[in-house]
């Protein structure tokens, strides 16, 4: 067992919906995000909660606006591209948030549980991201080119 995995915990409940998130957006005709967090204390990763609850984004712009200015977190995106070829293809990435105002324990923090969080999530693959407007340009970063 690795060093991260005795460290950062996920509630079965957390495992559970990141299993239910990536099974139930591989279809999605649109985009899909969740925005998850590790507890400072507890050193548990869970899904931040607004103030009606979890919420799952289908809009950049309101991912965009729930992002902090100073506090790295996790982001899940399920993203529908069309090919050049003209079929669908829904690339399931981590994108790991990382301001560059942020300090350093908490660039510590989140990047020791990094790999574990895509991992235990199951994307393909994580895009990384100083600022919220760099999700405007999530299709070149997600590298949609012709095959």
């Amino acid at each position: 067992m690795s060093s991260e995995a005795r460290l950062y915990t996920f509630s079965p409940e957390t495992k559970d919906a990141l299993r239910k998130f990536r099974l139930g957006t591989s279809r999605a005709k649109d985009p899909q995000a969740v925005i998850y967090e590790v507890n400072k204390q507890t050193l548990e990763i869970a899904q931040s909660e607004g103030e009606e609850g979890p919420t799952v984004y289908s809009k950049i712009q309101d991912l965009q606006e729930d992002l902090p200015e100073h506090s790295p977190r996790y982001i899940l995106l399920s993203y529908p591209l069309t090919l050049p070829s003209g079929r669908l293809s829904v690339p399931y990435v981590l994108i790991y948030y990382l301001p560059e105002t942020c300090n350093a324990e908490l660039r510590m923090l989140y990047a020791g549980a990094r790999e574990l969080m895509r991992n235990t999530a199951e994307a393909g693959r994580v895009l990384e991201i100083e600022s919220a407007e760099e999700l405007d340009e999530i299709e070149s970063k997600l590298g949609v080119s012709s095959s």
